[in-house]
């Protein structure tokens, strides 16, 4: 079987949100790439978690033509195989439409770094983009010169969130924490609206003390 690692580990990020609760029935998806070769891994369209198994993945090159697989690819593919295309440093990508980020996106609004929580995951507001279109998130990340690594996620406007990450894992973690830090924002904002956010000061010290060269975080 063509990639068979890289089909289980997609397999594994994919079954990650079910377990996380971010996917209702056939909803999301999650794909990895093989940087060497060039090729993409991704769920299949419209087929039940329950019975994914590594050979329904579908391997297509960076531009989704079918490299192998029966079934067709999700149709989010293209925008997996732009993000993949355009950012190098990344190696997976889930798509969810998880109720809090789902709602920011829908109202088209990025999620404000107001706590020390977000400040952990995201170096800064999860970007929306202008109205939905693909190339909208690369637009979004270049014009604003964000580093896709420091800020692991956008929010497609009016649609939901895609999330990525050095491997299919890492972006199923990211898309978990984005939904707990959208839902803490979305509380805050209730509660508070117009909360200032947290320091960019507190903002660097607790980004940078689990990321980079000089983390400090964990073992």
């Amino acid at each position: 079987m063509l990639l068979k690692e890289l089909r289980t580990a997609v397999l594994e990020a994919n079954l990650e949100l079910v377990k996380r609760g971010l996917v209702l029935y056939t909803f999301g998806n999650a794909s990895g790439i093989d940087r060497e070769k060039g090729l993409i891994v991704i769920k299949p369209s419209g087929v039940d978690y329950d019975e994914l198994v590594p050979e329904f993945m579908v391997v297509t090159d960076l531009h989704g033509n079918i490299i192998d697989g029966k079934l067709k690819p999700s149709s989010d593919l293209d925008t997996h195989t732009l993000l993949y295309r355009e950012f190098p440093s990344i190696g997976g990508v889930v798509h969810t439409h998880s109720e809090f980020a789902t709602s920011f996106a829908q109202a088209g609004l990025a999620i404000p770094a107001l706590g020390t929580t977000h400040a952990d995951y995201f170096h800064g507001p999860v970007p929306c983009t202008e109205p939905l279109r693909d190339e909208a998130i690369v637009d979004c990340l270049r014009l604003k010169g964000i580093d896709p690594l420091a800020i692991p996620a956008c929010l497609v406007n009016g649609h939901a969130p895609f999330c990525w990450g050095r491997s299919p894992h890492e972006a199923a973690h990211n898309a978990v924490v984005l939904e707990a830090v959208a839902k803490m924002a979305y509380n805050t904002l209730t509660l508070r609206s117009e909360c200032p956010g947290v320091s960019q000061s507190l903002l660097d010290r607790h980004y940078f003390r689990k990321h980079g060269a000089k983390a400090t975080y964990g073992q």
